[in-house]
């Protein structure tokens, strides 16, 4: 007999090799019917497989979503979109096909370009397809089986994957109906549970990522458990596409890109103007908070990205050049020019914690197929800190950071909030001795600071662990912004040292820092946050000045120097246009405040206030206007 132990705590005997579909049907026949997979001692399997341990047993239902059972149904659809794709289109060959965040994605290799008509045409075979409820069952073979069982099939892509895979290696491989595919699973039982998909886009892809292979068509779709999830999730698609950042910003005249500065932003006023808002809304921040600004070279030798590790580490992602025979690189990163200023001067302990911040501009080579917008970008402006402290001051600088970084967000519209801890990844600098140390150093803060956090297992930064904060916009989307990474190993390898109250001399730990993560991609956020209508104090032009007729320029102007000499940022229309007209044109730039200025408001020392998006105007004293703000 064996002993399984359920996640409410429960145990029970069952015969050895019994398998867990079998486990789910002794529990309820509901369970069983709805079950789709398991996880066996911590470990994702299909409802076949067979137990022949003592063994903790998790079922997940197609009905009830979370990250592991959407995972199943998603990778499931990827498989039903290939297998449609054969159908319809036998000289297609199929590459690879995960799930991804909210969805899925298949590649494949096809001369002929699958057209927007092709997808409603393939999603319609997939209905007909999950419609026949073909199970999903798992097949063993040898690898050099497998990679002979493909080429036959004429899925060159298939076999040289299973080429990669050690000669004696095992190969699963998963069929449903006469379709085969390559496969470590799991899988749910059957494909009758796969009814709420829908088909996106189609897109270019490479073979194995690499722009010197093959090309590819990726297609996308999304897969849930309920019809309720898979509408609400188109509704936040369209509603995505509403918000797009880069076709506000340029309606709203923020910003530009263009071919010739690839993955550059080209800044029109108002765009500049909300990026000087919020840096200096930041900078202000700071100061109360005990940080001082610096300012760092962008080009540094070879030899300083040596000895900190990054040219080992980032140097394809850098940009270089050679400068009187020696390499340089412009920093993708400001942390080692940051311990310069720290080494520049012998620290005491009385120094510590030390603050350095700056708005530090960096490059960073990103392929030109992963650039979106300004929120994916080779130049781009860290609001970067770096914290020199004893490990007894790790504890209250992470507390007092969680306490900024949620300040911020808040002040910014962004309430839910949440934090994953990152642990050590597998390829690291550093021991196992330093990580344990910078490891527990972090989670004890955590635990001291009242936060909540979940593990990202294996996740952790190349020097230390570190904390990600996860945001949460007004649509549910999430966006991982801000950092904080514990560093024993930098500090070191660039000799940084202070006084210790012994007189001796130890290193500093180095926090690493940040809150929104890089200002061009926060912006990006902030804009479809409110699909373009800014909060007041963040709207580049807060109020549009206009009068009736032209005999009232003078009054437009005088009036609006007055908002302007009170500090807000006001603009005049002193064209020839209708009233009407300019009233529709500033409030389709989303200008929170639209004044008209004629006669009688003039008379009476009145302004008539239209605010964006409402429809009647509300009658003030100028006095009164100005005080508002």
């Amino acid at each position: 007999m064996i002993k399984i132990t359920f996640p409410d705590g429960n145990q029970k005997d069952y015969d050895i090799g019994i398998n867990c579909m079998q486990i789910a049907e002794s529990i309820s026949r509901g369970l069983a019917k709805n079950a789709i997979a398991t996880k066996i001692n911590g470990k994702m399997s299909d409802m076949s497989t067979i137990v022949n341990q003592d063994s903790s047993i998790i079922f997940y239902t197609h009905d009830k979503e979370n990250a592991e059972s959407l995972d199943v149904i998603r990778h499931d659809t990827a498989h039903l979109l290939a297998q449609a794709v054969k159908e319809l289109y036998p000289e297609t060959q199929i590459t690879i096909g995960p799930s991804v965040e909210d969805g899925f994605y298949y590649d494949f290799a096809r001369e002929m370009p699958f057209s927007s008509e092709d997808l409603e045409v393939i999603e319609k075979k997939m209905h007909q397809i999950a419609g026949q409820n073909y199970a999903f069952e798992r097949k063993i073979f040898a690898r050099d089986e497998a990679i002979d069982f493909f080429k036959n099939q004429g899925e060159i892509f298939k076999a040289e994957i299973i080429s990669s895979i050690p000669a004696n290696e095992d190969v699963s491989v998963y069929r449903q109906g006469d379709f085969h595919d390559l496969c470590r699973g799991p899988h749910a039982p059957s494909m009758g549970y796969l009814k709420h998909f829908k088909l996106l886009r189609v897109s270019a892809a490479y073979w194995r990522g690499d722009a010197k292979n093959a090309s590819l068509q990726r297609i996308y779709g999304t897969s849930w458990g309920t019809k309720k999830s898979l509408e609400d999730y188109l509704f936040r698609i369209e509603e995505a596409k509403k918000r797009d950042h880069r076709k506000l910003g340029k309606e709203l005249g923020l910003f530009h890109q263009q071919q010739e500065a690839p993955g550059d932003i080209f800044w029109h006023p108002k765009g500049r103007k909300l990026y000087l808002i919020i840096e200096q809304y930041m900078r202000d921040l700071l100061d109360k908070n005990g940080y001082q600004e610096v300012k760092t070279p962008i080009l540094a030798k070879r030899n300083l990205w040596e000895k900190s590790g990054h040219w080992e580490k980032f140097r394809e992602n850098m940009f270089t050049s050679q400068i009187d025979d020696e390499d340089y690189a412009i920093k993708p990163m400001n942390c080692p020019c940051h311990v310069q200023i720290f080494n520049n001067d012998l620290r005491s302990y009385r120094d510590l914690p030390m603050r350095l911040a700056e708005f530090g501009c960096c490059h960073r080579y990103e392929p030109s197929g992963s650039l979106y917008g300004i929120m994916r970008v080779r130049s781009f402006t860290q609001d970067d800190a770096h914290i020199f402290c004893t490990e007894e001051q790790i504890a209250d600088e992470t507390i007092a950071f969680c306490k900024l970084l949620t300040k911020v967000y808040n002040d910014l519209g962004f309430t839910d909030i949440k934090i994953k801890f990152s642990d050590r990844p597998e390829i690291r600098a550093g021991n196992d001795e330093t990580w344990d140390k910078a490891e527990n150093s972090l989670k004890k803060a955590m635990e001291n600071s009242g936060y909540e956090y979940t593990l990202n297992k294996g996740e952790g930064a190349f020097y230390g662990p570190k904390l990600e904060f996860v945001l949460k916009d007004a649509i549910g989307r999430d966006w991982q912004c801000g950092t904080l990474q514990v560093d024993f190993v930098l500090p070191e390898r660039l000799g940084a040292e202070y006084v210790s109250s012994e007189n001796s001399r130890k290193i500093p730990v180095m926090l690493h820092r940040a809150i929104l993560g890089s200002l061009e991609r926060f912006i990006g956020i902030l804009i479809e946050q409110y699909a373009g209508k800014l909060p007041i104090w963040l709207a580049p032009v807060q109020v549009a000045v206009v009068g009736i007729s032209d005999v009232h320029q003078i009054a437009v102007t005088k009036l609006t120097d007055k908002m302007q000499d009170a500090g807000i940022r006001a603009i005049s229309d002193l064209t020839s246009n209708t009233v009407n007209y300019k009233i529709r044109e500033y409030s389709n730039q989303k200008i929170p405040f639209i004044v008209v200025i004629g006669d009688k408001e003039i008379a009476d020392g009145t302004v008539s206030v239209r605010r964006f998006g409402e429809t009647k105007a509300e009658v003030v004293k100028v006095e009164d206007f100005v005080k508002l703000f």
